[in-house]
């Protein structure tokens, strides 16, 4: 007899990483996958609800990219 087969509903969350792992200039969010350094470093502690709940703001940034923070002028 074949084992079950795992339905997509409960397969593992895929990685929102494209390999360009590089930060923004003002080292707020990677250029690859728009995630800041704290998201990056959670992701593999973080619950499936979690993640998911991540790729939907990941989403966002992508539609509306982040601007990056006004420079300060002395």
């Amino acid at each position: 007899m074949n084992p079950p087969v795992k339905s997509i509903e409960h397969a593992a969350v895929p990685s929102p990483c494209v390999g360009v792992c590089r930060m923004d200039a003002a080292d707020r969010w990677c250029v690859g996958c728009l995630r800041s350094r704290k998201e990056i470093g959670e992701w593999g502690r973080m619950a499936d609800s979690e993640k998911l709940a991540l790729w939907a703001q990941l989403t966002q940034r992508h539609e509306n990219p982040p601007t990056p923070p006004p420079t300060l002028v002395p």
